[in-house]
This record gives structure tokens, sequence and C-alpha cells, in this order.
């Protein structure tokens, strides 16, 4: 080798080394590469790749530090076990009779078209402002094609929220998914009402007492009652005397509940109706209560804090009270719902 070539040689050693050298110090300086974040999570049923890469088959990413979805509660999540909620259309205008439609779709990519029945209803559609006004509890209509119908008028402008409470044919277990709709116009807040123990619609009290405990099966239980004497005859509505929607304020994440007594046609109940309850955390949740008397269902409201410790609700004395419910040691009842 001759010495013009020895020297070349070196010289390109040591350019390479001085290269190496910069390119460790560079990465000395900055954050490591990492794997590429998570995609956003979004309601909007619109967006590509729900299962794709990166993804698992709840639509949540995978990695990441997030918790198990499974263990956050229902309604938060626009995919749920591969079945995803699907709204032709998020965009609505106030006042006017516009068709809410919308499919499941399964893991497959198409519309569920079987379903087991939950409560008498295939699917429960939940529509409510997010901040929790104008609650509708509605049951649309499918057909063969798996796509879900129901006239629906938005009273106001804002964020709605759109739940779908239902059980696929081929699922050992109710799913809860919600998205999101828009609806144009003025936005004019409603501030949740204060706690109460009683709330009146329609002539009629409906009273509640209990003692909700954040984390922990709490009992409660609503009396009803008109004109100041207790309604005994209450009709079946849903395979009960009952039906209870909570929702927990900031995130509205979605508590579906029934009493322990179901009931069957031409049964009739009241004027207590119980129902067992776990509240995931401390906040504050507002209940909503679906009843039927004399062929019409009404809905009762009601503002709740739910504490770790547990805060006593006791209903006025001028209004007839709920008695505690009596078990028998091994014939206690049990709560269905989801």
């Amino acid at each position: 080798m001759t010495g013009a070539v020895a020297l070349r040689l070196g010289a390109f050693a040591g350019a390479l080394a001085l290269a190496f050298a910069g390119a460790f110090a560079i990465g000395s300086a900055v954050d490591p590469i990492a794997a590429a974040d998570p995609a956003p999570h979004t309601d909007n049923p619109a967006m590509p790749e729900m299962n794709g890469p990166g993804m698992d088959e709840s639509g949540e990413a995978q990695g990441g530090g997030h918790s198990d979805p499974a263990a956050q509660p229902p309604g938060l999540a626009v995919s749920q076990a591969g079945y995803t909620l699907v709204p032709a259309t998020t965009f609505f205008q106030p006042g006017k009779q516009e068709t809410l439609k919308f499919t499941i779709q399964g893991p497959d990519g198409t519309p569920v078209t079987q379903y087991k029945q939950t409560h008498e209803k295939d699917l429960h559609l939940i529509v409510v402002r997010r901040d929790l006004s104008g609650f509708h509890h509605v049951h649309p209509t499918r057909d063969a094609s798996g796509t879900w119908t129901i006239p629906f008028t938005f009273t106001a402008g804002g964020t709605w929220r759109m739940f779908t409470d239902f059980q696929p044919a081929g699922l050992d277990k109710t799913l809860t998914l919600g998205t999101d709709v828009n609806v144009s116009g003025l936005y004019i807040p409603v501030p949740l009402s204060e706690p109460a123990s009683v709330y009146s619609i329609d002539g009629y009290d409906v009273t509640l007492a209990g003692k909700p405990i954040a984390g922990k099966e709490s009992e409660l239980t609503f009396m009803i009652s008109k004109d100041g004497k207790p309604v005994t005859d209450l009709q079946p509505y849903l395979g009960a005397f009952g039906h209870l929607v909570s929702l927990r304020g900031g995130d509205l994440a979605y508590l579906h509940t029934h009493p322990s007594e179901e009931a069957k046609a031409g049964m009739k109940g009241g004027p207590q109706i119980e129902f067992g309850t776990t509240f995931p955390t401390a906040g504050t949740y507002n209940l909503f209560l679906d009843f039927q008397h004399a062929g019409r269902v009404h809905t009762a409201e009601f503002t709740v804090n739910v504490s770790t410790s547990g805060t006593a609700i006791v209903p006025p004395a001028s209004l007839p009270s709920p008695t505690p419910k009596k078990t028998t040691p091994g014939h206690e009842s049990t709560p269905h719902g989801h």
C-alpha cells in the first residue's frame, strides 16, 4: 500500500469516528425516539382503523399506560369487544324532527342483525345533552339490514350524547356504547339541580332514600305517591316496575340498573321501587327513574352526591317515606341490570 493511499484511508477512518461521536452526542441531548403515540380517542365513527394496528378490539390504544378498558364504566367508548356504534350523521338542527339513524357494526365489519332481548327490547337508546338536560329513553326500530331509526327532535343546541344498550346474539354480555352528536344553535347550559330527596312530575311526588357509597353496592329506594297517597298500582315497564339510569357528571359514565323485583303483564307494584346500584367513584351523579302508571311513563330526576363514606338521603317528613326492605336470611333479592 502506498503512503498516499494509507494517508487517505486514515483520514476516512478518522472522519467516520468523528461522525459517530457527533451522532452519539446529539442523541444524548434529546429524548430517545419512542414508539408512535396511540391515536387520540375519538367518538367519531368516521375515524378509520378503529381496530387497526396498535388498537385492541375495544378500539382503545394498546399500552401507553392506559387502564384496562374493560374496567372503565360503560358508555365512555364508541367501540367495545369488536362492536362499534356508527351513526349515519352526527349533525342536527334544534326544534326540528329529524331521523336518528345508526348501525351497530360487528367484529366482521357488517351491521349486527341478531340481538338477544334485554328487558323486553333488542336495544335501548338513551339521548341526553352533555349538561345532563333533555334526557330521553326511547326504543328505535331495526330493519332487515341492521339499521336502527327513530324520529327525534333535539330541543336545544349543544353537544348531546347518545347511548346504545344492547346484547348481540353472539355475545354473553350486554354492551353500552356512546357517541357525541352536535346540534346547531345557541348553547345555553343548564346547571344541575341541587341534591334533593323529592322530585315532582305530572302530579306525582317521588321520594328517594338511601346511602350511596362509592365503590360498593348501595340500596336506593324510591317511593311513588300522588295527591299525598302511595301509588300501589304501578304497571310493569320493560319487565320491572321501574327503570333507573345513572349518569356521572363530567364524563357521563353510564350506570343502567333495574330493580331486584321483576314484573310481568297484569302485575301491580308500588309504592316502593328498590335498586341495588354500584357507583364506581365518588362524585355527582344524575339519576333518571322511569315508572309507568295509568298507561303513561313518567321520568323523575335526582342529583346525588356520592362519597366514599356515604351520606344518607332522607325524604321530607311531609311525604310518604320508604320503609326498609325486609329480607329472610338466604333469600335476599339480587338486583339485575348492567
